[in-house]
C-alpha cells in the first residue's frame, strides 16, 4: 500500500497542483470577504472531490463501457502527465486545467468562485481526472493498493483545502520564486512518472512483442 500511496500522491498532487490553485483563487478573490472565501474554498474542494471519487469508483466501467484497454489508458495518460510537467517545468499554465480567456474574465466578474472555476477546472480538471482513473484501474486487482489511491486523494485533497484557506498568506511567504520551484520540482517528478506510465502501457499493449516476433519471421 506504501509504494501504491507514494505514486498516486506525487501523481495527484502535481496534477491538482495546490499552490497554483491557492495562487489563482487569491487573484481571482480579492474583493472577497475572509468569510466568503472561506465558504467558496470549502464548497470547491468538496465539489472537486465528489468529482474525482466518482471519477475513481466509475473509471474501471468507464473503460469497460468504451472499449478502452488498460495498457492504452496508460499510455494516453502517459502522454497528457507529461504534457502537464512539461508545462510545470517551464512555468507555463497548463491547458489541461488552465481556465480560457473568456472563462477568466467571467470568473473575475463572479462573486461565487466555488464551482467555476475553482472546482473545475482548476481542482478537478482532466489532467487529475484522468490520473484518478488511471491510478486506480492499475491496481484494480489490489484492494490494499486502491485503498493507498484513495488514501491519497484524500490527503491531496486536504492540502488544496489547506492552501486554498491559507492563499494569501501562503502567496506572501514562498513569493513568486518560492512558488515557482516548488512547480518546478514537481514538473520534474511528473515528467518522470509519465514517462513510466507510457512505458508501461507500451509493455503491456504486447506492441514490442509482435514487433519481435515480425522481425524473426523476416
Amino acid at each position: 500500500m506504501s509504494e501504491s500511496f507514494a505514486l498516486a500522491f506525487a501523481t495527484l498532487f502535481a496534477t491538482v497542483s495546490p499552490i497554483d490553485v491557492s495562487a489563482i483563487f487569491a487573484a481571482i478573490t480579492t474583493k472577497s470577504g475572509q468569510e466568503a472565501r472561506r465558504h467558496m474554498a470549502l464548497r470547491g474542494v468538496m465539489i472537486a472531490s465528489l468529482v474525482l471519487f466518482t471519477f475513481a469508483f466509475i473509471g474501471d466501467w468507464l473503460l469497460h463501457a468504451l472499449g478502452i484497454s488498460l495498457a492504452a489508458l496508460r499510455t494516453a495518460g502517459g502522454i497528457m502527465l507529461l504534457m502537464m510537467g512539461l508545462d510545470m517545468v517551464f512555468a507555463r499554465m497548463s491547458s489541461a486545467n488552465a481556465p480560457t480567456v473568456q472563462e477568466q474574465a467571467e470568473a473575475l466578474g463572479r462573486e461565487d468562485v466555488s464551482v467555476f472555476p475553482l472546482a473545475l477546472p482548476l481542482i478537478a480538471g482532466p489532467g487529475s481526472m484522468g490520473a484518478v482513473i488511471l491510478l486506480m484501474a492499475q491496481s484494480k486487482a489490489d484492494l490494499m493498493a486502491q485503498a493507498g489511491v484513495i488514501a491519497a486523494l484524500v490527503l491531496v485533497m486536504a492540502l488544496t483545502l489547506g492552501s486554498l484557506l491559507a492563499s494569501t498568506q501562503l502567496n506572501r511567504l514562498l513569493g513568486v520564486t518560492g512558488m515557482a520551484v516548488i512547480t518546478r520540482v514537481m514538473g520534474v517528478l511528473l515528467c518522470a512518472l509519465a514517462v513510466q506510465f507510457v512505458f508501461d502501457g507500451i509493455m503491456a499493449s504486447g506492441l514490442i512483442e509482435a514487433f519481435a516476433r515480425a522481425m524473426l519471421k523476416e
